[in-house]
């Protein structure tokens, strides 16, 4: 007969139901710690992986994106359009972002320390162009400059982010410098345009 084993805890041989009751137990207890054990090694598994990503894509100072010549564009833009457009010059030290036709206007857009001012040309258009781009603003006073003489958009709340403009006549074509800017800003651009404007008025049929 064989010999049954006493458990301490029970002072007594186990049935066949706490035996298998008691295996049961052990295995459970086994496969958690088996799960547990995978869920760790798939973590460490997925932290390697991310450190071998990040560590392997090379990075550095994206480049600087390649300068605008508004020259060039210009000459572009006049032959595409069969009309002459201003080349305006911005004070040292400023960004040009962009130099292009644009639905019929010709924008030069500059990058000053904050903010941008920007040169716009829309070719043959009504009288009013000007205050529609401004939402509906009136001008609030004129100023000469270079010889030209503007209308003055004081802006009581920016419209489409534009705080200040000023906006003149050049033949069929209207003249605007906008911008995120202080009025000295916008002035300074619109400063030394005065010849070029005067010419194209005297070439309007």
């Amino acid at each position: 007969m064989a010999k049954q084993r006493i458990v301490a805890e029970l002072g007594r041989p186990e049935t066949a139901d706490e035996t298998a009751a008691r295996k049961a137990a052990a295995s459970q207890r086994y496969r958690s710690s088996k799960t547990f054990r995978n869920l760790v090694a798939a973590m460490l598994v997925c932290v390697a992986i991310v450190a071998v990503v990040y560590l392997g894509v090379p990075r550095g100072t994206p480049e600087e994106p390649a300068a605008v010549d508004v020259d060039t564009a210009a000459a572009s833009a006049a032959e595409a359009v069969g009309h002459a457009v201003l080349v305006p010059e911005a004070p040292e030290g400023w960004r040009v972002n962009s130099a292009r036709i644009e639905g019929g206007v010709w924008r030069v857009v500059y990058a000053p320390a904050s903010g941008f001012v920007r040169v716009s040309q829309a070719l043959s258009v009504e009288d009013d162009w000007a205050a529609q781009e401004l939402g509906g603003f009136a001008p609030t006073g004129t100023i000469t400059i270079d010889g030209i003489e503007w209308d003055e958009y004081d802006l009581a709340a920016p419209v489409d982010n534009i705080s200040y403009a000023i906006a003149t006549d050049a033949g069929p074509d209207t003249i605007m410098i906008s911008g995120a800017a202080t009025a000295e800003q916008v002035e300074s651009v619109a400063d030394g345009l005065g010849d070029q404007i005067q010419a194209l008025r005297k070439d309007t049929p």
